[in-house]
């Protein structure tokens, strides 16, 4: 990522300081919290495992944060698990209607040429939980949704998620 000409993390706080800024913002898989760092609004950060007393530790699928509290959610670079869509699920829980969802992700995952998953049936799928997609960068995809009516999303278990491809560390 040190190579990457612009960090997926710097994209997404451009994006919400350009926005208002009392702004609810659920950081999930937040690593560093850098978002919380960056930002004037109120932030969430939110991952499996922190030393750092700003972060919540907690499994994506289940936080602690309360239903239709917040105005924006965020997963960079953090779609890591198998279980990926139980995290969307659980942002779909958080956020309020109308409220943004915001996925960046390292492009060749969305690659089907290379066993990646086709970009078309995520969105696809994440628009069946109950989002409306609102769409660059040669390193890593950005996806931006809206939460939706819930009237018009589909049974969790009638939505068919397309597997993504694992992502690959090198160790330097």
């Amino acid at each position: 990522m040190s190579n990457w000409p612009e960090q997926p993390v710097n994209v997404i706080i451009k994006w919400l300081k350009k926005q208002n800024p009392s702004f609810v913002v659920a950081d999930f898989g937040c690593g560093e919290a850098l978002i919380s760092k960056s930002v004037k609004n109120t932030v969430f950060s939110l991952d499996l495992v922190s030393n750092d007393p700003n972060v919540i530790a907690c499994d994506m699928a289940n936080t602690p944060l309360d239903s239709s509290s917040a105005d924006v959610a965020v997963f960079c670079l953090s779609l890591m698990g198998t279980n990926y869509q139980t995290y969307l699920e659980e942002a779909y829980r958080v956020l309020k209607l109308g409220g943004w969802l915001l996925i960046a992700e390292v492009k060749s995952r969305f690659d089907p040429n290379n066993g990646g998953a086709d970009p078309e049936k995520f969105s696809k799928a994440i628009s069946e939980l109950g989002f409306n997609s609102d769409f660059s960068n040669k390193m890593f995809i950005l996806f931006y949704f809206t939460k939706k009516d819930k009237q018009d999303s589909k049974s969790k278990k009638e939505i068919e998620w397309p597997s993504l491809k694992p992502c690959l560390y090198k160790r330097r």
